[in-house]
């Protein structure tokens, strides 16, 4: 059973709530497995259905389920559930009944409504989840005569108003704007990343051997040597002032002992303290060392004075010098709590202006509050944790690094985005609520479909429905034109910043968002699952190869995949001018999936993980996988330039390939080295010819950077590479020169010669 699988998922959380160091761990590895729980539950009794947009039996597809890992629904709704503490609360001060429903009918009525419209005037409210949104909703088109309009939006939510909550959350103010500047992480976020830090055992305890055992080290060691003659210890007998002042060490011993426990090294037998703490025992207890003992003794004692000097003389003081300081220096722990106060004083919900004041050295002021020595710096790793909270144009962030990946660049573009898509609205609070509602929509996780059935749009939720009318054309016209920019910034940002990297379909999602507000006319297409992949592919895949071939024919690109798009231009012509095929109640492209299937060499009807990743890969081919739209339609032209891009998706294919030896599962790491290649062959084929011939002859250059297996591995591709750009050709099965040149795909239904 595949770990990945429902029924793996409970244990997995049992093993980590049960045995993880971290108590905050625990806690929600223990509520995952109560949620992993309720999901075989629900399955087991017929309440879920899995692979629909509708899972939840008796919930309308608007309705936000919790969804765990996977894309599996629990059978509840994230706004259902008891009470929030902030829903028992405003019942109070309305003076209803603590029930959902008593605080949904309270709303409609003239009290309920002014203290709505309060809520929108000022801005004091937070959406967590879309739902929350309604009731405002209501409010709005009340207070501006759209009664009908507020009452079709009641009726819709009235059969669900006792179990999810729809009234807003309460905030200490309007949410900051995020059309100029974003932010990864809030500022009560990075608290309590701060706050889960733990001191680091390893430093912890080198810090305790420098200050402590390091010292009393010294000190047996020069109680040994007043025993020593000619450097060699116990050739003068132990008088009574000896004995007893040892007797004393080693009481101080035991008091240490107990009082220091990070650092277990002085506890062994066979290590120099030890040795020297082991035979004084025996010694001031009147036994006598045995001949192994009194070899073990000198022995260490030589051996801690070859290495450091006698203690007192100018090479051993100025060792321990160095070493006291070293271990004087302020624990990052005890860095990370002066940090946290600083934190503390700042609004906690969203980001930081400026991170440099959270992370200067430690000041005089501090320095008599906290203890810690003034001057001292606060280390990188507390700083990357608090430069997380930066609030900073995205380009900004991903210039410092706090956007490290595309995967995280996705998390942030949902905050531009719904900032952007709300200039639609004409009124300033309904373009606030608008806002917060795209940015709650945007957290609902995705669910696993099946059948061609696509994620439920924010456009689809009822509230959204209500007030679609005051997208205004006079407020419309230049917001296009704005979402358009936005998508072009957008898709620049994303190829320069990553170009290794295909568009994680959350960031895919975005730009789909900014497409339609700007009727581009151009679809972006997802990376599909090849686990659940139906063998089909909607009609935008084909529209998007069409837009390929418009920029790509006749180019390298073309040549190196051996793709025909002359061809496929004249497919979407036969195709848009019939009825397309319908599979699963969706329209669907026929022969655009059979073009892909032909290219991959699956054979009919045939179906397994590694067949449907070889047809996905051929529509990545030949879509380019929304490259070529963001060049052609959106007019994406990143600086410093396509040839600087091609070298930059090399360097990732070099740095994918090397993780290929000595690994056990290699196929995930070739298919991502292969589609960063893919990325590459793209931004060369923009380049003049003369520039291409330039890049390829230098890319043996970049594999002598790496371990010598990256250049036997890639030396193949590598010569197809420049088999093609000299005008040369593959043969049918990818290769050419009796082998010695081939194409790099990523997907392979047996072994992959990358192996």
């Amino acid at each position: 059973m595949a770990s990945s699988s429902p029924q793996a998922q409970p244990a997995r959380a049992f093993t980590t709530a049960l045995t993880h160091e971290d108590a905050g761990t625990r806690r929600r590895a223990d509520v995952r497995g109560q949620r992993w729980r309720q999901v075989l539950a629900a399955m087991a009794a017929g309440r879920l259905t899995i692979g629909s947009r509708t899972p939840v039996g008796g919930l309308p597809s608007w309705v936000t389920p919790e969804v765990v890992r996977g894309g599996f629904a629990t059978g509840t709704a994230n706004a259902g559930g008891p009470l929030q503490a902030y829903e028992t609360e405003a019942a109070r001060s309305l003076g209803v009944t603590p029930e959902r429903r008593a605080l949904f009918v309270h709303c409609l009525t003239e009290p309920g409504l002014a203290w709505l419209w309060d809520r929108l005037d000022s801005g004091h409210y937070e959406i967590g989840v879309p739902e929350e949104a309604a009731l405002l909703t209501v409010a709005w088109l009340v207070r501006h005569g759209e009664t009908d309009a507020a009452l079709d939006l009641v009726a819709e939510l009235e059969p669900f108003a006792d179990r999810l909550r729809f009234l807003p959350r309460p905030a200490a103010g309007p949410a900051p704007d995020t059309t100029a500047a974003v932010h990864r992480r809030t500022v009560s976020d990075t608290v309590g990343a701060l706050k889960r830090r733990r001191p680091h055992p390893a430093v912890e305890a080198q810090r305790e051997a420098l200050a402590v055992w390091q010292p009393f080290g010294d000190e047996l060691l020069v109680h040994w040597l007043r025993t020593a003659r000619d450097g060699r210890v116990l050739e003068l007998a132990p008088g009574e002032d000896w004995l007893a002042r040892g007797e004393a060490l080693l009481g101080r011993y035991r008091l240490l002992a107990a009082e220091h426990t990070r650092c277990a090294k002085h506890r062994k037998p066979k290590e120099n303290l030890g040795i020297l703490r082991g035979a004084l025992e025996e010694t001031v207890a009147g036994r006598p060392l045995d001949a192994r003992r009194l070899g073990l003794l000198r022995h260490a004692v030589a051996s801690m004075v070859r290495r450091r000097g006698l203690p007192g003389s100018a090479a051993h003081t100025a060792l321990r010098r160095r070493q006291t300081a070293q271990a004087a220096l302020p624990s990052h722990h005890a860095l990370a709590q002066l940090v946290l106060r600083r934190l503390a004083v700042l609004p906690q919900q969203t980001g930081v202006g400026e991170v440099g004041p959270l992370l200067a050295a430690v000041s005089e002021e501090e320095s008599r509050a906290s203890g810690l020595p003034a001057g001292a710096a606060v280390p990188a790793t507390i700083g990357q944790v608090v430069e997380s909270a930066l609030s900073a144009p995205l380009g900004t962030l991903v210039e410092r690094g706090v956007v490290p990946s595309a995967e995280v660049l996705a998390e942030l573009v949902p905050q531009l985005v719904a900032a952007t898509t709300a200039q639609a609205y004409g009124e300033e609070t309904l373009r606030a609520l608008m806002t917060a509602n795209y940015r709650a929509f945007r957290d609902r996780r995705s669910l696993l479909l099946l059948n061609l059935e696509r994620q439920v749009r924010v456009e689809e939720l009822p509230w959204v429905r209500a007030v679609s009318g005051q997208r205004s054309a006079a407020a419309g016209e230049p917001d296009d034109e704005g979402a358009l920019a936005v998508l072009r910034q957008l898709g620049e940002l994303a190829v320069r910043a990553f170009p290794g990297t295909i568009l994680p379909n959350p960031l895919v999602r975005e730009f789909g968002v900014l497409e339609r507000q700007g009727d581009l006319g151009a679809p972006f297409v997802e990376e599909l699952a090849a686990d659940i992949f139906m063998g089909t592919f909607t009609p935008k895949f084909l529209k998007a190869a069409r837009i390929a071939g418009e920029l790509l024919r006749g180019s390298l690109y073309e040549r190196y995949y051996g793709v025909d798009y002359a061809a496929i231009r004249n497919l979407a012509i036969v195709e848009g001018g019939t009825a397309l095929t319908r599979a699963h109640g969706a329209r669907t492209s026929p022969g655009f999936a059979r073009l892909c299937a032909e290219r991959a060499g699956t054979r009919p009807r045939s179906w397994s993980v590694a067949a449907n990743g070889t047809v996905i890969e051929q529509a990545q081919i030949l879509t380019t996988h929304n490259l070529a739209t963001l060049v052609h339609r959106v007019g994406v032209a990143p600086r410093p330039g396509w040839a600087d891009l091609a070298r930059r998706c090399f360097v990732t294919v070099c740095r994918l390939t090397a993780r290929v030896q000595h690994n056990p599962r290699p196929l995930g790491t070739i298919k991502d080295a292969a589609y960063a290649w893919r990325q590459m062959v793209f931004h060369l084929s923009l380049c003049p010819s003369q520039e291409q011939r330039r890049v390829v002859a230098g890319l043996a250059e970049e594999t002598a950077r790496h371990p010598a297996h990256v250049a036997a591995r890639l030396a193949p591709a590598l010569r197809g590479l420049a088999l093609v750009a000299g005008g040369g050709a593959f043969g049918a099965d990818g290769t050419a020169d009796g082998g010695r040149a081939r194409r790099l795909l990523g997907w392979s239904t047996g072994g992959h010669w990358m192996r």
